[in-house]
Protein backbone atom coordinates (compact mmCIF):
# COMPACT_ATOMS: atom_id res chain seq x y z
CA UNK A 1 0.00 0.00 0.00
CA UNK A 2 1.14 3.08 -0.99
CA UNK A 3 2.06 5.33 2.02
CA UNK A 4 -0.18 8.67 2.17
CA UNK A 5 1.24 9.75 5.43
CA UNK A 6 -0.35 12.56 7.74
CA UNK A 7 0.39 15.23 5.13
CA UNK A 8 -1.91 17.92 3.32
CA UNK A 9 -5.33 17.85 3.04
CA UNK A 10 -7.36 15.53 0.57
CA UNK A 11 -8.02 16.60 -3.02
CA UNK A 12 -10.49 16.90 -5.16
CA UNK A 13 -13.21 14.18 -4.79
CA UNK A 14 -12.66 12.87 -1.64
CA UNK A 15 -15.99 12.44 0.06
CA UNK A 16 -17.75 10.59 -2.79
CA UNK A 17 -17.78 7.32 -0.75
CA UNK A 18 -19.47 9.76 1.79
CA UNK A 19 -22.49 10.52 -0.71
CA UNK A 20 -25.33 8.40 0.19
CA UNK A 21 -29.05 8.89 -1.13
CA UNK A 22 -31.54 10.17 1.51
CA UNK A 23 -28.68 10.42 4.43
CA UNK A 24 -26.09 12.79 3.09
CA UNK A 25 -25.06 14.57 0.04
CA UNK A 26 -21.30 15.94 -0.30
CA UNK A 27 -21.99 19.38 0.71
CA UNK A 28 -23.60 17.56 4.08
CA UNK A 29 -20.60 15.05 4.03
CA UNK A 30 -18.38 17.79 4.24
CA UNK A 31 -20.29 20.15 7.14
CA UNK A 32 -20.33 16.80 8.89
CA UNK A 33 -16.53 16.69 9.05
CA UNK A 34 -16.42 20.29 9.75
CA UNK A 35 -18.36 19.69 12.91
CA UNK A 36 -15.69 17.11 14.12
CA UNK A 37 -12.58 19.20 13.03
CA UNK A 38 -14.57 22.26 14.41
CA UNK A 39 -15.24 20.02 18.24
CA UNK A 40 -11.32 19.15 18.34
CA UNK A 41 -8.93 20.91 20.74
CA UNK A 42 -5.35 22.14 18.88
CA UNK A 43 -3.48 19.28 21.20
CA UNK A 44 -5.64 16.58 19.31
CA UNK A 45 -8.12 15.97 22.03
CA UNK A 46 -12.01 15.45 20.67
CA UNK A 47 -14.36 15.48 23.85
CA UNK A 48 -17.98 14.97 22.93
CA UNK A 49 -18.43 18.98 22.20
CA UNK A 50 -17.08 21.60 23.30
CA UNK A 51 -17.19 22.35 27.34
CA UNK A 52 -17.90 18.34 27.71
CA UNK A 53 -15.89 15.85 28.26
CA UNK A 54 -13.26 13.55 26.64
CA UNK A 55 -13.65 9.48 26.55
CA UNK A 56 -11.01 7.54 25.04
CA UNK A 57 -13.37 4.95 23.48
CA UNK A 58 -15.37 8.00 21.60
CA UNK A 59 -12.65 10.21 21.19
CA UNK A 60 -10.98 7.55 19.07
CA UNK A 61 -14.59 6.49 17.06
CA UNK A 62 -14.24 10.65 15.98
CA UNK A 63 -10.69 9.85 14.79
CA UNK A 64 -11.48 7.04 12.80
CA UNK A 65 -14.22 9.54 11.50
CA UNK A 66 -11.60 11.88 10.57
CA UNK A 67 -9.45 9.28 8.60
CA UNK A 68 -12.87 8.10 6.71
CA UNK A 69 -13.34 11.33 5.83
CA UNK A 70 -9.06 11.97 4.29
CA UNK A 71 -8.83 14.02 7.44
CA UNK A 72 -5.57 12.06 7.96
CA UNK A 73 -3.34 14.87 9.60
CA UNK A 74 -6.17 15.68 12.55
CA UNK A 75 -6.61 11.91 13.13
CA UNK A 76 -2.55 11.26 13.65
CA UNK A 77 -2.88 14.22 16.25
CA UNK A 78 -5.75 12.34 18.11
CA UNK A 79 -3.78 9.20 18.34
CA UNK A 80 -0.50 11.27 19.56
CA UNK A 81 -3.00 12.70 22.53
CA UNK A 82 -3.99 9.27 23.53
CA UNK A 83 -0.20 8.25 23.34
CA UNK A 84 0.89 10.98 25.69
CA UNK A 85 -1.93 10.51 28.23
CA UNK A 86 -1.48 6.90 28.45
CA UNK A 87 -1.03 5.98 32.12
CA UNK A 88 2.04 4.00 32.92
CA UNK A 89 -0.17 0.74 33.34
CA UNK A 90 -1.05 0.56 29.83
CA UNK A 91 -4.63 2.16 30.89
CA UNK A 92 -6.95 5.65 30.19
CA UNK A 93 -9.01 6.80 32.58
CA UNK A 94 -12.90 6.89 31.89
CA UNK A 95 -13.02 10.45 31.21
CA UNK A 96 -11.21 13.62 31.26
CA UNK A 97 -11.83 17.32 31.37
CA UNK A 98 -12.52 18.87 28.28
CA UNK A 99 -10.89 22.44 29.67
CA UNK A 100 -7.64 21.09 30.57
CA UNK A 101 -7.43 17.25 29.02
CA UNK A 102 -4.45 16.40 31.44
CA UNK A 103 -6.96 16.13 34.39
CA UNK A 104 -9.21 12.87 34.08
CA UNK A 105 -12.91 13.51 35.64
CA UNK A 106 -13.30 9.96 36.19
CA UNK A 107 -10.21 7.90 37.79
CA UNK A 108 -12.17 4.84 36.93
CA UNK A 109 -9.80 2.59 33.91
CA UNK A 110 -12.47 0.68 31.44
CA UNK A 111 -11.25 -2.24 29.93
CA UNK A 112 -12.95 -1.59 26.43
CA UNK A 113 -12.14 1.88 26.65
CA UNK A 114 -8.75 1.15 26.72
CA UNK A 115 -8.58 -1.65 23.88
CA UNK A 116 -9.78 0.88 21.35
CA UNK A 117 -6.80 2.35 20.40
CA UNK A 118 -6.24 -0.94 18.42
CA UNK A 119 -9.14 -0.45 15.83
CA UNK A 120 -8.25 3.41 15.64
CA UNK A 121 -4.51 2.52 14.48
CA UNK A 122 -4.89 -0.04 12.33
CA UNK A 123 -7.88 1.82 10.38
CA UNK A 124 -5.85 4.69 10.37
CA UNK A 125 -2.72 2.64 8.90
CA UNK A 126 -4.56 0.93 6.51
CA UNK A 127 -6.35 5.03 5.32
CA UNK A 128 -2.46 6.22 4.97
CA UNK A 129 -0.24 3.12 4.49
CA UNK A 130 1.98 5.00 7.10
CA UNK A 131 4.68 2.64 8.74
CA UNK A 132 5.75 5.08 10.92
CA UNK A 133 2.87 5.44 12.15
CA UNK A 134 2.66 2.08 12.91
CA UNK A 135 5.97 2.07 14.63
CA UNK A 136 5.10 5.37 16.49
CA UNK A 137 1.39 4.28 18.40
CA UNK A 138 3.08 0.15 18.86
CA UNK A 139 4.18 0.63 22.10
CA UNK A 140 1.02 2.72 23.79
CA UNK A 141 -0.90 -0.49 21.87
CA UNK A 142 0.75 -2.90 23.26
CA UNK A 143 0.95 -2.02 26.94
CA UNK A 144 -3.12 -0.99 26.06
CA UNK A 145 -3.58 -4.99 25.53
CA UNK A 146 -1.58 -6.12 28.37
CA UNK A 147 -3.52 -4.03 30.40
CA UNK A 148 -6.66 -5.27 29.41
CA UNK A 149 -5.70 -9.01 29.18
CA UNK A 150 -4.79 -8.75 32.73
CA UNK A 151 -8.24 -8.36 33.16
CA UNK A 152 -9.64 -11.46 31.36
CA UNK A 153 -11.10 -14.09 33.29
CA UNK A 154 -11.12 -18.14 33.02
CA UNK A 155 -14.20 -17.95 31.02
CA UNK A 156 -12.58 -16.19 28.41
CA UNK A 157 -14.89 -12.70 29.14
CA UNK A 158 -12.96 -9.23 30.07
CA UNK A 159 -13.45 -7.77 33.19
CA UNK A 160 -15.24 -4.14 32.95
CA UNK A 161 -12.86 -2.21 34.21
CA UNK A 162 -10.29 -1.09 37.53
CA UNK A 163 -11.46 1.15 40.16
CA UNK A 164 -9.69 4.50 40.84
CA UNK A 165 -7.64 2.52 43.95
CA UNK A 166 -6.79 0.19 40.96
CA UNK A 167 -9.52 -2.85 42.23
CA UNK A 168 -10.66 -4.85 39.77
CA UNK A 169 -14.12 -4.82 38.67
CA UNK A 170 -14.37 -8.49 37.12
CA UNK A 171 -18.11 -8.51 36.23
CA UNK A 172 -17.93 -8.79 32.32
CA UNK A 173 -20.33 -6.38 29.77
CA UNK A 174 -21.09 -8.33 26.78
CA UNK A 175 -21.02 -5.10 24.88
CA UNK A 176 -17.66 -3.84 26.34
CA UNK A 177 -15.85 -7.74 25.62
CA UNK A 178 -17.11 -7.53 21.99
CA UNK A 179 -15.57 -4.15 21.37
CA UNK A 180 -12.63 -5.86 22.90
CA UNK A 181 -13.11 -8.79 20.34
CA UNK A 182 -12.48 -6.50 17.44
CA UNK A 183 -9.40 -4.69 19.37
CA UNK A 184 -7.88 -7.44 19.81
CA UNK A 185 -7.98 -8.94 16.19
CA UNK A 186 -7.14 -5.26 15.40
CA UNK A 187 -3.98 -5.60 17.79
CA UNK A 188 -2.94 -9.01 16.30
CA UNK A 189 -2.94 -7.38 13.10
CA UNK A 190 -0.54 -4.70 14.15
CA UNK A 191 1.82 -7.04 15.49
CA UNK A 192 1.60 -9.57 12.30
CA UNK A 193 2.63 -6.14 10.24
CA UNK A 194 5.55 -5.44 12.50
CA UNK A 195 6.50 -9.53 12.52
CA UNK A 196 6.00 -9.62 16.39
CA UNK A 197 3.94 -12.63 17.00
CA UNK A 198 1.55 -12.66 20.28
CA UNK A 199 0.76 -16.02 20.99
CA UNK A 200 -0.78 -14.89 24.55
CA UNK A 201 -3.21 -12.34 22.78
CA UNK A 202 -4.12 -15.22 20.17
CA UNK A 203 -5.58 -17.42 22.73
CA UNK A 204 -7.22 -14.42 23.96
CA UNK A 205 -8.95 -13.43 21.52
CA UNK A 206 -10.53 -17.49 20.69
CA UNK A 207 -11.02 -17.84 24.45
CA UNK A 208 -13.09 -14.40 24.18
CA UNK A 209 -14.97 -15.11 20.76
CA UNK A 210 -15.93 -18.32 22.64
CA UNK A 211 -17.60 -16.97 25.80
CA UNK A 212 -19.17 -14.15 23.79
CA UNK A 213 -21.10 -16.96 21.11
CA UNK A 214 -21.45 -19.84 23.88
CA UNK A 215 -21.66 -18.58 27.12
CA UNK A 216 -23.99 -15.78 27.70
CA UNK A 217 -24.73 -16.11 31.62
CA UNK A 218 -21.08 -15.11 31.53
CA UNK A 219 -21.65 -11.57 31.22
CA UNK A 220 -23.77 -9.44 32.93
CA UNK A 221 -27.36 -9.00 32.21
CA UNK A 222 -27.90 -6.01 30.02
CA UNK A 223 -30.20 -7.19 27.50
CA UNK A 224 -32.25 -4.13 27.85
CA UNK A 225 -29.83 -2.44 25.95
CA UNK A 226 -29.59 -2.27 22.28
CA UNK A 227 -25.68 -2.64 22.50
CA UNK A 228 -26.26 -5.96 23.91
CA UNK A 229 -28.30 -7.10 21.19
CA UNK A 230 -26.13 -6.07 17.84
CA UNK A 231 -22.52 -5.40 19.08
CA UNK A 232 -21.74 -9.35 19.02
CA UNK A 233 -22.21 -9.17 15.49
CA UNK A 234 -20.64 -5.61 14.79
CA UNK A 235 -17.40 -6.19 16.66
CA UNK A 236 -17.16 -9.75 14.46
CA UNK A 237 -17.61 -12.10 17.33
CA UNK A 238 -20.83 -13.81 15.81
CA UNK A 239 -21.12 -14.16 12.34
CA UNK A 240 -23.19 -15.96 9.09
CA UNK A 241 -26.46 -17.27 10.09
CA UNK A 242 -26.39 -16.67 14.02
CA UNK A 243 -25.70 -12.84 13.25
CA UNK A 244 -28.42 -12.87 11.10
CA UNK A 245 -30.83 -15.22 13.52
CA UNK A 246 -29.31 -12.92 16.43
CA UNK A 247 -30.79 -9.59 14.24
CA UNK A 248 -33.76 -11.24 13.13
CA UNK A 249 -34.87 -11.89 16.67
CA UNK A 250 -34.85 -8.66 18.56
CA UNK A 251 -35.56 -6.75 15.53
CA UNK A 252 -39.14 -5.39 16.34
CA UNK A 253 -38.24 -5.01 20.19
CA UNK A 254 -35.40 -2.46 19.30
CA UNK A 255 -35.92 -0.56 15.34
CA UNK A 256 -38.57 2.04 15.65
CA UNK A 257 -39.77 2.43 11.94
CA UNK A 258 -38.91 5.57 10.44
CA UNK A 259 -36.95 7.01 13.72
CA UNK A 260 -33.89 4.67 14.36
CA UNK A 261 -33.16 2.09 17.19
CA UNK A 262 -34.02 2.45 20.99
CA UNK A 263 -31.14 2.80 23.33
CA UNK A 264 -33.32 0.99 25.93
CA UNK A 265 -36.26 -1.03 26.42
CA UNK A 266 -38.65 -0.01 26.94
CA UNK A 267 -38.12 3.54 26.69
CA UNK A 268 -39.48 5.82 23.84
CA UNK A 269 -35.84 7.08 22.61
CA UNK A 270 -33.60 6.16 19.88
CA UNK A 271 -30.24 7.34 19.58
CA UNK A 272 -28.10 7.79 16.65
CA UNK A 273 -25.35 6.64 17.90
CA UNK A 274 -26.80 3.16 18.36
CA UNK A 275 -28.64 3.15 15.14
CA UNK A 276 -25.61 3.89 12.73
CA UNK A 277 -24.12 1.39 14.84
CA UNK A 278 -26.63 -1.13 14.02
CA UNK A 279 -26.55 0.04 10.42
CA UNK A 280 -22.98 -0.99 10.53
CA UNK A 281 -23.60 -4.09 11.44
CA UNK A 282 -26.16 -4.63 9.25
CA UNK A 283 -23.95 -3.93 6.30
CA UNK A 284 -21.67 -6.83 8.14
CA UNK A 285 -24.73 -9.22 7.32
CA UNK A 286 -25.07 -8.31 3.65
CA UNK A 287 -28.08 -6.41 4.56
CA UNK A 288 -27.20 -2.72 3.14
CA UNK A 289 -30.73 -2.21 2.19
CA UNK A 290 -31.83 -2.05 5.66
CA UNK A 291 -28.42 -0.72 6.88
CA UNK A 292 -29.65 2.00 4.13
CA UNK A 293 -33.27 2.77 6.04
CA UNK A 294 -31.98 3.10 8.98
CA UNK A 295 -29.45 6.20 8.26
CA UNK A 296 -31.63 7.29 6.19
CA UNK A 297 -34.51 7.09 9.51
CA UNK A 298 -32.01 9.11 11.33
CA UNK A 299 -31.95 12.24 9.18
CA UNK A 300 -34.46 13.73 11.65
CA UNK A 301 -31.50 14.22 14.37
CA UNK A 302 -29.37 16.31 11.78
CA UNK A 303 -29.04 19.84 13.43
CA UNK A 304 -30.58 22.33 11.45
CA UNK A 305 -27.96 25.22 12.64
CA UNK A 306 -25.56 24.32 9.36
CA UNK A 307 -23.23 22.29 11.90
CA UNK A 308 -23.46 19.19 9.65
CA UNK A 309 -23.86 17.37 13.73
CA UNK A 310 -26.59 15.42 14.84
CA UNK A 311 -28.63 15.04 18.20
CA UNK A 312 -27.54 12.94 20.73
CA UNK A 313 -31.52 11.00 20.70
CA UNK A 314 -35.15 11.89 20.69
CA UNK A 315 -37.77 11.00 23.13
CA UNK A 316 -40.85 10.07 20.44
CA UNK A 317 -43.78 10.32 23.05
CA UNK A 318 -42.87 13.52 23.90
CA UNK A 319 -41.36 14.38 20.23
CA UNK A 320 -38.15 16.20 21.90
CA UNK A 321 -34.89 16.24 20.86
CA UNK A 322 -32.94 14.62 24.57
CA UNK A 323 -30.61 15.60 25.87
CA UNK A 324 -29.67 19.09 23.68
CA UNK A 325 -26.36 17.67 23.09
CA UNK A 326 -24.25 17.54 19.21
CA UNK A 327 -21.98 14.85 20.03
CA UNK A 328 -18.57 14.19 17.85
CA UNK A 329 -18.77 10.50 18.29
CA UNK A 330 -23.02 10.28 17.02
CA UNK A 331 -21.90 12.56 14.04
CA UNK A 332 -18.53 9.81 13.78
CA UNK A 333 -20.91 7.05 13.88
CA UNK A 334 -22.76 8.09 11.33
CA UNK A 335 -19.49 8.67 9.15
CA UNK A 336 -18.31 5.03 9.47
CA UNK A 337 -21.57 3.63 8.89
CA UNK A 338 -21.90 5.44 5.52
CA UNK A 339 -18.03 5.24 4.75
CA UNK A 340 -18.98 1.41 4.79
CA UNK A 341 -21.68 1.67 2.91
CA UNK A 342 -19.90 4.00 -0.01
CA UNK A 343 -16.98 0.81 -0.20
CA UNK A 344 -14.37 3.42 1.88
CA UNK A 345 -11.36 0.72 1.84
CA UNK A 346 -9.99 1.02 5.43
CA UNK A 347 -13.22 1.30 7.19
CA UNK A 348 -14.72 -1.36 5.37
CA UNK A 349 -11.70 -4.00 6.40
CA UNK A 350 -11.65 -2.79 10.06
CA UNK A 351 -14.99 -3.70 9.89
CA UNK A 352 -15.41 -6.42 8.14
CA UNK A 353 -12.73 -8.01 9.57
CA UNK A 354 -11.71 -10.26 6.03
CA UNK A 355 -8.00 -9.09 6.73
CA UNK A 356 -8.07 -9.42 10.45
CA UNK A 357 -6.64 -12.13 12.26
CA UNK A 358 -8.49 -14.79 14.31
CA UNK A 359 -6.67 -15.95 16.62
CA UNK A 360 -6.98 -19.61 18.43
CA UNK A 361 -10.20 -20.91 19.37
CA UNK A 362 -9.80 -22.67 22.66
CA UNK A 363 -9.58 -26.90 23.16
CA UNK A 364 -12.42 -26.58 25.80
CA UNK A 365 -15.68 -25.19 26.43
Amino acid sequence: MTSLGAGPGPGPGYLEHLVLPGVLTEGQAAETVAGILAGQREDGAIPWFRGHHLDPWDHTEAAMALDAAGEHEAAARAYEWLVRHQNPDGSWYAAYDDGDHTRPTDLARESNFCAYIAVGVWHHYLATGDDAFIDRMWPAVYAAVEFVLALQQPGGQIGWKREKDGTPVNDALLTGSSSIHQALRCALAIAERREEPQPDWELAVGALRHAIQRHPERFLDKSRYSMDWYYPVLAGAVTGAEAKERIEAHWDAFVVPGLGVRCVLPNPWVTGGESCELALALWMTGESDRALEILQSVQHLRADDGSGMYWTGYVFDDEAVWPRELTTWTAGSLLLAVAALGGEEATCAVFSGERLPLGLDPDCC
